[in-house]
């Protein structure tokens, strides 16, 4: 199952970032981007970023030539903040961002395939497969740099670009208390979900025989 589930993700995951790709240029260029502005428009966003690291992840892993590309995310803490990233991405989309708007064909396919069906087989897949109880506490905080960078990136790119990946981050639409009080939120959400990312993943370790005092000392 687990073999299937990594494959699968590997498959549905380039398939859906290749035809995201593939739909969003057509349509900046058409809402006035050129071709660079649209390229970096797409990769703006967190859960195109995400997609990508969890593909990496499933690549790196699949195979002896995936893991020479990039063995930087074959590691099980690398696999463990993936699994919490893309978990936010399915969170946040599902509770915050899904009813703003009303995505038809293509967009719509790529919307459940990148916010629900891929968070879906990455967390099935690393509860089933990538968790081995070598996380520790102290990984958190590595985990979140990533979060508090892309913040900092669509923040400093929205008075260039006049343009915000998502509502919520929109300074000069809802003022700067307000952007503060949601990324302090979502933020807060990353964090909780890392520490019960922790948890799982020694109760994981546990169940196949490795002992806590273990976990809290292995390294990768």
């Amino acid at each position: 199952m687990g073999r299937f589930l990594q494959v699968a993700g590997l498959v549905i995951g380039l398939i859906a970032l290749v035809l995201q790709f593939a739909i969003t240029i057509p349509a900046s260029m058409a809402a006035g981007r050129g071709l660079l502005g649209s390229i970096v428009f797409y990769f703006s966003f967190f859960t195109i970023l995400t997609n990508i690291a969890a593909v990496m992840v499933h690549a790196a892993l699949v195979s002896p030539a995936g893991y020479a590309w990039f063995p930087a995310f074959a590691g099980p803490r690398m696999r463990a903040g993936v699994a919490v990233a893309i978990t936010l991405v399915f969170i946040i989309y599902a509770t915050v961002l899904a009813g703003l708007w009303q995505p038809q064909g293509l967009f719509l396919l790529c919307d459940a395939l990148l916010h629900y069906i891929t968070p879906l087989i990455f967390v099935l897949w690393w509860l089933i497969a990538g968790a081995d109880g070598t996380t520790r506490w102290r990984d958190i905080s590595w985990w979140t740099i990533y979060p508090i960078a892309y913040l900092a990136y669509a923040l400093i790119r929205a008075p260039f670009a006049r343009e915000v990946p998502y509502p919520f981050l929109d300074v000069a639409k809802n003022g700067a208390a307000s952007v503060a009080v949601s990324a302090l939120a979502i933020t807060a959400l990353f964090i909780g979900l890392s520490a019960l990312a922790v948890l799982v993943d020694h109760g994981i370790g546990r169940l196949r025989g490795k002992p806590a005092t273990r976990i809290a000392s292995s390294r990768l």
